[in-house]
């Protein structure tokens, strides 16, 4: 905002507020003006104060921020088991209620892939591996 004021003053233009009846081309008004400024910033690095503070005390309390998952651990590993023992991303969704989206944002989470499934004989999306959150990278087949 000072910046803005100040580019209009170097352009011969003055500021005047009409709500708080101030005017930038007057000195009292021009300190007047820069007051404001200040106790503005000053109040907003307040707020991120407290706002940080927050959310570090909920933090120690266990709380986590964010979207909360949409598929647990449990769940997941019987929609693993389902799809490694040969079942369609379709049926799974249909059997489990969940949207097609999620369950391949899920899976992808995970690095599921059906490319891993074959090589690894059906091992991929172990429990462990997704209470561990191990990420994978799927092998591509050669040319």
């Amino acid at each position: 905002l000072l910046e803005t004021v100040n580019s209009l003053r170097a352009r011969g233009v003055g500021f005047r507020s009409l709500t708080e009846q101030m005017d930038t081309t007057t000195p009292q008004g021009e300190f007047l003006f820069h007051v404001f400024g200040a106790l503005a910033q000053f109040e907003r690095s307040l707020i991120q104060e407290r706002v940080q503070a927050g959310l570090a005390a909920a933090r120690r309390r266990g709380r986590r921020g964010g979207r909360p998952v949409a598929i647990d651990a449990e769940k997941l590993a019987a929609v693993i088991a389902a799809l490694d023992a040969g079942a369609t991303k379709a049926s799974v969704c249909r059997t489990f209620g969940i949207p097609r989206s999620t369950l391949v944002d899920s899976l992808a989470r995970i690095g599921w892939s059906p490319v891993l499934n074959r090589q690894e004989g059906g091992t991929s999306g172990s429990s462990t591996d997704i209470d561990r959150g191990t990420d994978r990278t799927a092998v591509r087949p050669a040319d």
